[in-house]
């Protein structure tokens, strides 16, 4: 048995809640379309979150100014995940998050407005560090007595579950909120370009002619209690979290070996750590971003691993984009609804089967029983490869 789930909270491309979330999946509509509210050029495909920065604090109710978009989709994601629960002294309760960009689109706007002399505010310069994201919804909903932020690119938000079930399982707490968040920037966009793997047309993992990623934007949450917490709860476990691992291949600074080492290893590892055998893994999220690189190491890592038994496996960055930081909390959400629904989700967007490797990703929404045991991969630049392995509570 694992570290019990009680409560999941997100907010994507495709919808403000879980259940808009789970809709659009169910009907394979994706959220990636021309720019709406970052100020970029006409035409680049993107996954925003359908609600601006002044409409997420209006619904939220902060009235501080300066609050970064980060920040906003984090607490919209975790306020949904924490639900009613309340805080007791007698709980240790904790929140730990993950972004790569913190307050980026901040640090923009002032440095556009500090060029044009415009005077503005330098305190807005203190929402640029990623800590400050994590502490804002800290604040917001009261949870202080653990507080940690991770950065590790793309893996980010499978860790900060990595580290807060560990933190359970030691006793070091009793609940804890575990996601990550990142927001659309000029930055990241533009970084993506220079790698030049930012695709122009509609992402295409697994696919042989995939060119590139499209970058999306959201936040996600799940909620972990211990038996204790529970009790004082009487929340009920929606999934666990069983099987967790992360390895560094330190191949390249930002590409994947081509031999799936780092991949292998952490999706060995983590379905170790869970005790679930090869044959009941049912579904697997994969990260496939729909880079050359990234989707043929993890051809090749899958290969290594499951041989010719492949389980029904798919990327969803199609419906969202790649949320980065968020991506891997978004994707652990999705997961858990596959195994809540009895769902496995399409590739979007695939035809023609990657030629060194030839597996072929579920295309069309399948409604299978039992899907009792998910594998979800997340994987970071630098190497920073992650898995986590997710089950039902039967």
């Amino acid at each position: 048995m694992g570290v019990r789930i009680t409560g999941i909270g997100i907010v994507s491309a495709i919808g403000l809640t879980v259940a808009e979330n789970l809709r659009a999946l169910r009907e394979s509509r994706s959220g990636i379309g021309p720019v709406q509210y970052l100020e970029e050029e006409e035409g680049l495909l993107v996954g925003e979150v359908k609600m601006s920065s002044e409409a997420l604090q209006k619904e939220l109710g902060i009235g501080l100014k300066g609050i970064s978009r980060t920040s906003l989709l984090g607490l919209k994601a975790a306020k949904e995940a924490w639900g009613d629960n309340k805080h007791t002294h007698n709980l240790k309760t904790g929140i730990i998050s993950s972004t790569s960009v913190g307050g980026m689109d901040n640090t923009e706007g002032f440095y556009k407005a500090y060029l044009a002399g415009a005077n503005p505010d330098f305190n807005i310069l203190k929402t640029h560090d990623s800590g400050s994201t994590t502490e804002r919804i800290a604040a917001e909903l009261g949870i202080s007595g653990y507080i940690n932020t991770l950065s590790t690119a793309c893996s980010s938000g499978a860790n900060a579950i990595m580290l807060g079930a560990r933190l359970l399982l030691s006793g070091k707490l009793d609940r804890v909120l575990v996601g990550g968040s990142d927001a659309l920037t000029q930055f990241t966009i533009n970084g993506f370009r220079s790698l030049m793997i930012y695709d122009d047309q509609w992402c295409r993992p697994f696919d042989e002619t995939r060119s590139g990623l499209n970058l999306g934007e959201g936040a996600a949450f799940l909620l972990l209690e211990n038996e204790k917490s529970i009790k004082n709860s009487g929340n009920k476990a929606i999934a666990y979290v069983n099987g967790w691992a992360n390895a560094a291949d330190a191949y390249h600074q930002t590409a994947s070996s081509p031999d799936g080492k780092g991949a292998t290893l952490a999706i060995t590892n983590a379905l170790e750590r869970s005790g679930i055998p090869l044959e009941d893994i049912s579904y697997i999220n994969a990260h496939g971003t729909g880079t050359k690189n990234n989707d043929l190491s993890e051809s090749v890592a899958l290969r290594n691993v499951f041989k010719e038994n492949i389980p029904a496996f798919s990327s969803t960055k199609p419906f969202t984009g790649h949320t980065l930081a968020a991506a891997g909390a978004i994707e652990a959400v999705f997961s858990i609804l596959a195994i809540q629904h009895q769902l496995i989700f399409p590739n979007l967007n695939y035809a023609i089967a990657i030629a060194e490797t030839g597996l072929e990703p579920v295309t069309s929404l399948r409604n299978e029983k039992p899907v009792k045991a998910v594998l979800s991969n997340s994987f970071g630049f630098g190497g920073n490869n992650s898995s986590l392995v997710f089950s039902d509570c039967e």
